[in-house]
């Protein structure tokens, strides 16, 4: 059995129930809210809380590098999907660089090169996310001067632009895009572990403050309430923003669910 359907009086006994109905923790799984349930009045009207539990797949450490190829090829797809229905330029930008970026990105030649240099590869990169970040700011109409910034093995890509807006997108769709794109052509460039930022404006520094703002809400509701909060899915970066915010209240714990770019952050009261 690697899904259930299970149901009682509050998501958080719905939840448990489940996971000993499967016999894993709730980190092993993926868990789908269906229904809060309602408390009702002297007993009528109640109706019981509904989740839906399902076992993550198992995969072998042999296939990890074909699954990290698959899942940057699912993200960017998802995202240009979701570009599409509200900035049809950005995407049809996007999709048509994408086997140029495909010919980097999923390219095994710096594996094979014996002569690799660490600092001739982030150079490397680093001209080629500019080239990139800076066409797509033009074919846009939003022309911007890209500058770059590196510390602590991260690479911030500023981008400065008359019109931010097309740029950032709603709710940051397209920066989040053009991010996950420069991150997936910096890791074919160079070896070891470089985190990437791409910035608009001070875009960044505001939706800092959003999350925090978020982090701190939801810890309120999970320790008044003592039920899990399930947050909307979010990007990596931005969910180790709010982790890391929660991290400080020792009486919450934060954990993900999901399949990126659907992947979530619950809140809930620690044990």
């Amino acid at each position: 059995m690697d899904k259930v359907i299970a149901k009682d009086t509050t998501v958080d006994k719905a939840i448990r129930k489940g996971l000993n109905l499967l016999g894993v923790d709730s980190h092993e799984a993926d868990i789908v809210v269906i229904s809060e349930g309602k408390k009702g009045i002297f007993g009528f009207g109640q109706k019981e809380a509904v989740v839906e539990i399902t076992r993550k797949e198992i995969r072998d450490f042999d296939e990890a590098g074909d699954i990290q190829l698959a899942e940057i090829e699912e993200t960017v797809e998802d995202i240009v999907e979701d570009l599409e229905e509200d900035y049809p330029e950005t995407a049809e930008k996007i999709l048509a660089d994408q086997p140029e970026i495909d010919k980097v990105i999923f390219s095994d030649e710096y594996e094979e090169a014996e002569d690799y240099d660490e600092e001739s590869g982030r150079d490397e990169a680093i001209a080629a996310v500019t080239e990139y970040l800076t066409s797509v700011a033009e074919a846009y109409g939003a022309p911007a001067i890209v500058t770059v910034e590196e510390k602590n093995n991260m690479l911030i890509f500023q981008m400065e632009s008359e019109k931010p807006g097309l740029l950032i997108g709603k709710y940051g769709k397209i920066v989040n895009a053009l991010q996950i794109l420069a991150q997936a052509l910096v890791q074919r460039y160079v070896r070891r572990r470089l985190s990437v930022i791409v910035n608009v404006g001070d875009y960044r520094e505001r939706r800092a403050a959003v999350l925090e703002s978020i982090a701190d809400r939801t810890a309120e509701r999970v320790i008044k309430t003592r039920q899990p909060v399930f947050l909307e899915p979010l990007p990596a970066f931005e969910r180790k923003q709010i982790h890391a915010r929660l991290s400080q209240n020792k009486r919450i714990k934060t954990h993900s669910e999901g399949k990126e770019p659907h992947r979530y952050l619950v809140v809930e009261i620690a044990d």
